[in-house]
C-alpha cells in the first residue's frame, strides 16, 4: 500500500489542494447566500430559490470536498510521517474547527429552509470571515511548519 500512495503522491497532493479550494470557495458562498436568502421575503418565490441554491451548494460542492479533503488530507500525512509534528496536530484541529463550521452552515441551511432567520445579516457576513482566517492559518502552519 505505501508503494502505491508513494507513486501517487503527487497525484494525491494535487487532489487534497483542489478539493481543498472547492471547499473554501463553498464556505465562502454559503454564508453569502444565507445573507441574500434573509434579505428575501419569507415564503416567497426568491426565498425557495435561496433555499435550492443553499441545498445544491451543499450537496454539489460542500460535503463531497469535505469528504475528499479529509480521506486524502489523513492518506498524505500518514504517508509523510506527519501524525507525530506538532505543526500537523495544530492543522487538524483548525481543518476540526473548519469541519465544525461547515456543519454549522448546513444547520443554518436546513433553518433558513424551515423559515427560521435566527441571525441577523451583519451576523452572517461576519461569519463569512471565517473560512478565510482559518485557511490563512492552515496555510502558514503547512508551509512554514512553526513547531
Amino acid at each position: 500500500m505505501t508503494d502505491i500512495i508513494a507513486m501517487l503522491y503527487f497525484w494525491l497532493k494535487s487532489a487534497h489542494i483542489i478539493f481543498v479550494i472547492f471547499w473554501m470557495a463553498g464556505l465562502f458562498m454559503i454564508p453569502r447566500f444565507f445573507v441574500y436568502h434573509q434579505e428575501s421575503a419569507e415564503g416567497s418565490e426568491e426565498s425557495a430559490k435561496w433555499v435550492d441554491r443553499e441545498a445544491k451548494l451543499i450537496k454539489i460542492i460542500l460535503n463531497p470536498s469535505l469528504i475528499v479533503v479529509w480521506v486524502v488530507g489523513l492518506v498524505l500525512a500518514w504517508h509523510i510521517g506527519a501524525m507525530a509534528d506538532g505543526w500537523f496536530h495544530a492543522k487538524l484541529l483548525f481543518v476540526l474547527g473548519l469541519s465544525a463550521y461547515h456543519g454549522w452552515t448546513v444547520s443554518y441551511a436546513k433553518k433558513l429552509a424551515r423559515g427560521e432567520r435566527t441571525l441577523t445579516g451583519k451576523q452572517l457576513r461576519l461569519f463569512n470571515e471565517v473560512p478565510g482566517i482559518t485557511a490563512a492559518i492552515i496555510v502558514i502552519l503547512v508551509v512554514a511548519k512553526p513547531f
